[in-house]
């Protein structure tokens, strides 16, 4: 009991794990997907917001024909207007013509200043690069070759530039966010996991308790009602159980039947030994043979029992009947009976052992030989996965209530027939325990015709 409560506990903590591990691992790809499309969003943003100031500036830019630069307005951020704000723009205007180079800047830059040329900037497009602004900050730059329509500048160099402080702390800030938000969730999902790992095997603790019952003698099955998961483990374990309890009765039965059947023959011949009887060997000898067919229809019984839990059991069934059949033929020899096998292919097989079938049959054809006036006759096939034999004879038949008689253990159909009695009571009790049956009706040659039923392989 307590190692099974251990199991249970290492179970629903191998569950537990397992869940959190996925439950983590599911978060954590999530979470960078989502950090990654965050990051993503906020670059794009800030580009097209550069795209705009870039804007703002080429519309505001005017060169005289003195080839001085100056702007209508400034651009309207107010940002361009405090001291290392961390947005900056910037117009420079190389020497050329004969002109001295030009500078003009946004006040954020202050006395520092953006880069003058950018390589691979060509006239008419915008170029992403990066520099270093006021204080060594990294900047995304966002520069523009323009050719002013007038004025004696062939080319001048607009630049519009952001702090990476501008795009790092909202993604810092999402990031410690989503953090938190996925820690929450993971929490929860743990919980969540708790809660449904414990309540999914509580019918394993009602299924543990209730065969804890059963260990300890309190009840017989397992009783109670449990989900349609459950129940068809529930149900093979009853099965188990109940085919268990009946072979511990079948043995006890067995036992006690064997005990009583050798009783007699000891009984008798004690008091012969102690009454001096002079036929004491003649005794001996019937009372010896009498336990040894006794004994022999126990061993048969036992050993047909086992044979029925076993798996992979195949016999072949016509080698065996025409093995009976020849031995048949020589014990009624002086009667010159006819043995006949009619359809019997010879891809039936008996799912038990061969020395069951073998038990069963001779019974049947040495009884079918005592009673035939000429001819017995043995056929066989297969219907719904189950073996139909059928041994017939030309005697005179039974009636309907002696031929349920003769199937009880020590009777015989005719008194004056030599025989114990055993024979056809074996057959029944070896065709049950494969779960099969026997019977006798009237056969088609006008005698008896005994029907064997057995599981076919």
């Amino acid at each position: 009991m307590r190692r099974l409560r251990a199991r249970y506990r290492s179970l629903r903590l191998r569950l537990l794990a397992g869940v959190l591990a996925w439950a983590l691992l599911s978060v954590a790809v999530a979470g960078w997907g989502i950090q990654q499309l965050f990051r993503q969003h906020i670059l794009a943003q800030l580009q097209s917001e550069l795209n705009i100031h870039l804007d703002q500036l080429t519309a505001v830019l005017q060169v005289s024909a003195k080839g001085e630069v100056s702007l209508s307005s400034f651009p309207s951020d107010p940002r361009f207007s405090h001291p290392f704000s961390g947005l900056y723009w910037q117009i420079s205007v190389p020497a050329q013509n004969g002109l001295p180079a030009q500078l003009l800047r946004s006040r954020s830059l202050w006395d520092a200043r953006l880069p003058d040329a950018y390589p691979g900037l060509q006239a008419g497009q915008d170029l992403p690069a990066t520099a270093m602004g006021p204080g060594g900050a990294e900047l995304r730059v966002r520069a523009r070759e323009v050719e002013p329509a007038e004025g004696p500048f062939d080319d001048l160099v607009l630049s519009v530039a952001a702090d990476q402080a501008l795009w790092a702390e909202p993604i810092s800030r999402f990031n410690r966010t989503l953090g938190l938000a996925l820690g929450v969730l993971v929490l929860g999902m743990l919980v969540a996991a708790w809660v449904q790992v414990s309540y999914g095997l509580r019918p394993l603790t009602r299924l543990r308790r209730r065969l804890a019952d059963v260990r300890e003698g309190r009840a017989a099955q397992i009783h109670g009602a449990f989900p349609t998961e459950v129940q068809p483990l529930v149900k093979d374990f009853n099965q188990v159980l109940q085919r268990n309890a009946q072979g511990l009765e079948r043995a006890r039965q067995q036992a006690g039947n064997l005990a009583h059947a050798l009783k007699t023959p000891l009984a008798v011949m004690a008091n012969a030994a102690a009454a001096g009887d002079p036929a004491l060997p003649r005794l001996v000898a019937e009372q010896v043979d009498a336990a040894r067919r006794q004994v022999d229809y126990h061993l048969a019984h036992a050993r047909a029992a086992a044979a029925v839990r076993m798996a992979g059991l195949r016999s072949p069934i016509l080698p065996l009947l025409q093995g009976l059949v020849r031995v048949m033929e020589r014990v009624h020899a002086e009667r010159h009976l006819s043995y006949e096998l009619q359809g019997v292919d010879a891809s039936l097989a008996f799912r038990g052992e061969s020395q069951d079938f073998q038990e069963m049959l001779g019974n049947v054809l040495d009884n079918a030989g005592k009673w035939a006036c000429r001819r017995v006759r043995v056929s066989a096939h297969r219907r719904d996965g189950e073996l139909e034999i059928l041994v017939e004879d030309d005697g005179p038949g039974l009636s309907p209530e002696r031929a349920e008689a003769v199937f009880e253990r020590g009777k015989r159909a005719d008194e004056r027939t030599p025989g114990s009695g055993l024979g056809l009571g074996i057959v029944r009790d070896l065709a049950d325990l494969y779960g099969g049956w026997a019977l006798i009706r009237k056969g088609e040659l006008g005698g008896a015709c005994v029907v064997i039923t057995l599981p076919a392989a």
